[in-house]
């Protein structure tokens, strides 16, 4: 695991795990990747998901693994519907976590005991106080906290009132246990903090045999050493915490000694990253679920089409520091682009559709055209296109006054059908507004795979579907769901910059064999973008729905001068 000259520099997490796995500290690695089933997983996790899992399989060689588990201690916002998505998640981004799926709430009996031990050792107490006084109590980083009344209370009047708690025999909010540390530290985290809390609510994984759960952090650390983690791997929020969860590995009794190292979460623009704030768009009908496309959960990333490898490849480029800092949603969209550009072969789609006539078509003239697959990619193949007299093209690769470097389709210019014929504009019919509805044109035969003829200008090849054929489909274009880069900071508020065109939904024609592929396809739309078969509402033939994944280039970073 040396740093030579041959081999890539390692980032201060594998540092840290080299050394000691060098050292002889340990003989192994083992990491955990720990959701709350309190919402679906975003791409901010994958990040952590692909850190902790990325570990264990590059020491799988010393048995390294990473535990799949649930910190399920809030039944109030729990549910086992975020249980499975999260599986399907870390599934779905390539990791296994084997046998190693675990829940904190399996362990509620040894939280219980080790808030037991506390109590006995004079270290938690119970505390009646309100929330409120408890808040006022609690001083500021100037001011010490005050102490409460339960502070005195003997270690036998603590058992018996935590006997009690977990009896029932209290209300909601009438009491809770805490940590007795330190009032006048200066980390505000050490400053007695709450162990066990009231909630008279069923858990979806213990039912009502609990009416006290524990708070986070006191579960976290204990779950780590339950389940000998080596390195407790966190995002630097986490970092002020860290002397208390050092507290609680020090005063229970645990069987290891786990280590917490923090590393800056991932930020993005154009988008936000708080669960609380991706519930609020889902509940107030800003998209239209969890898996909406346009939010950036590992679902909705999915549905639009963004490949796994992409973002195990986007996870890897950004790498791993100390500092908090935000990552231009371009890389991600050039990680996407740049994976389906290789593994995506192609269909044909128009998009805006005018129709175009051939009017010297005759017997003699293609019923099908070859196109390639993937044109880097001859192992991809090709297909059939069916053609016939009437195709659709773009509306934008015809103008009636075509500027000089303008090489499409206009009055009297030269253009090639995708694997066809060359065909050359006779005449062309506008309507009341002075939109073009129809263009004339006549191919030039013997043109198919051929060169232009001599004195015919032909600088350009377009996409087409044709009308007989072709299949309607639905197809929505979706993009940033936000209009600034920063929406958290936006002075209305994050809903005040939602991007208005963040979704259209249009009707566009299809090639046949985009048409019949199954839910999940992804291909390039030629000349037009990527593309996905929606997963929940595309149907083969009867009712084809895609999804655009990625543009074909970042019309944004364009639009800001990058």
């Amino acid at each position: 695991m040396s740093d030579t000259k041959d081999s890539p520099k390692l980032d201060f997490i594998r540092e840290i795990i080299a050394e000691d796995l060098s050292s002889g500290k340990h003989s192994t690695t083992i990491t955990r990747f720990p959701p709350e089933p309190n919402g679906y997983l975003h791409i901010g996790h994958a990040k952590s998901i692909c850190l902790n899992f990325g570990l264990a399989l590059e020491h799988a060689d010393v048995g390294a693994k990473c535990h799949l588990r649930f910190d399920d201690t809030n039944p109030e916002k729990e549910e086992t519907e975020y249980v499975e998505s999260i599986k399907e998640d870390v599934k779905w981004l390539g990791f296994d976590w084997g046998k190693d799926l675990y829940f904190a709430s399996n362990y509620f009996d040894f939280f219980h005991d080790c808030a037991v031990h506390l109590i006995q050792q004079g270290k938690a107490y119970i505390d009646r106080d309100s929330a409120e006084e408890m808040r006022a109590k609690r001083g500021n980083i100037t001011t010490p906290g005050t102490p409460s009344a339960g502070r005195e209370l003997t270690v036998e009047e603590n058992l018996d009132l935590f006997a009690r708690m977990k009896a029932g025999e209290f209300k909601e909010g009438e009491c809770v246990l805490r940590a007795r540390i330190d009032l006048a530290s200066s980390n505000m985290n050490m400053r007695d903090p709450v162990l066990y809390r009231i909630m008279h609510v069923d858990h979806h994984n213990t039912g009502d045999a609990w009416c006290i759960y524990p708070m986070y952090d006191f579960a976290h650390p204990l779950e780590d050493a339950l389940e000998h983690i080596t390195h407790s791997l966190c995002t630097l929020e986490f970092e002020n915490h860290r002397p208390l969860y050092d507290w609680f590995i020090e005063n229970c009794p645990v069987p290891s000694k786990p280590r917490q190292i923090e590393f800056a979460r991932l930020n993005l623009t154009y988008t936000v990253m708080s669960k609380r704030k991706l519930l609020q768009l889902v509940q107030e009908g800003h998209v239209g679920a969890w898996d909406d496309p346009r939010l950036p959960t590992i679902s909705g990333l999915r549905r639009r089409g963004y490949p796994a490898p992409a973002i195990r490849d986007f996870c890897k480029r950004i790498g791993l520091t100390k500092f908090n800092g935000t990552t231009d949603v371009a890389l991600l969209e050039f990680e996407v682009r740049d994976f389906l550009n290789r593994e995506s072969p192609r269909r044909m789609a128009v998009l805006d559709p005018v129709k175009v006539v051939m009017e010297n078509w005759d017997a003699e003239a293609l019923t099908a055209a070859e196109v390639s697959n993937h044109p880097q990619n001859p192992d991809m193949g090709e297909r059939s296109v069916p053609i016939s007299r009437e195709v659709w093209i773009e509306r934008e690769d015809f103008m009636e006054n075509p500027p000089k470097k303008f090489y499409r389709l206009g009055p009297g210019r030269h253009v090639r059908l995708r694997g066809g014929h060359i065909i050359r504009c006779t005449s062309f019919e506008k309507d009341s507004d002075g939109n073009v509805t129809l263009i004339r044109a006549e191919i030039l035969p013997g043109t198919v795979g051929m060169d232009a003829p001599e004195g015919v200008e032909c600088r350009a090849a377009i996409h087409w579907v044709d009308v007989a054929s072709g299949v309607d489909a639905e197809v929505r274009l979706y993009d940033r769901l936000f209009t600034v880069e920063d929406p958290d900071g936006a002075e209305g508020g994050f809903t005040s910059v939602l991007n208005p065109d963040s979704l259209k939904i249009i009707t566009a024609k299809i090639e046949p064999a985009a048409a019949s592929a199954e839910a999940g396809f992804a291909c390039q739309f030629e000349r037009v973008g990527y593309f996905v078969a929606d997963s929940k509402d595309h149907q083969p033939a009867a009712k084809p729905v895609f999804n655009r994944c990625v543009a074909l280039k970042d019309s944004w970073g364009k639009q800001a001068g990058r």
